[in-house]
């Protein structure tokens, strides 16, 4: 009896656990980021020329790695960019930086989940000197 017992306690934990493995992996969702065609550093340059084609950076004391974070909507557009650190006249700075985002033509693709475009954010540095400027790792 007690040999019946053990098995039957056995067999119920086994159970058990693979019923809750089943629905870890269940709940694990496929996630893929967004991309620009070419990449980052594409998306970087075509920024670079928009800044340097329509802003004219004198204006502000931007020297330095400077930090732009911002969405990639589902429908592959920037939207709600903040600039990082804050410069003299930081929200028409912010205001040029969006515009010239918005000038860069190519649409990103937006992040993937379970087969679903989703908003996502996205990170880029870039270095500001007096001259010239690059964008940074």
């Amino acid at each position: 009896m007690r040999k019946y017992l053990f098995v039957f306690i056995l067999l119920i934990g086994f159970k058990s656990f693979a019923q809750e493995s089943k629905v870890e992996s269940e709940n694990l969702s496929r996630t893929e980021k967004a991309e620009f065609p070419g990449g980052d550093e594409v998306f970087t340059k075509e920024f670079l020329k928009m800044i340097h084609g329509y802003i004219d950076l004198r204006k502000y004391a931007v020297n330095g790695q400077f930090t732009f974070l911002f969405d990639v909507t589902a429908d592959g557009k920037v939207d709600n960019l903040k600039v990082l650190p804050k410069v003299k006249d930081s929200e028409l700075f912010i205001d040029d930086m969006n515009f010239a985002i918005k000038k860069v033509k190519k649409k990103w693709k937006p992040a993937m989940r379970d087969g679903k475009p989703v908003v996502s954010k996205k990170v880029i540095k870039i270095n500001f000197t007096s001259d010239h400027f690059d964008h940074g790792d």
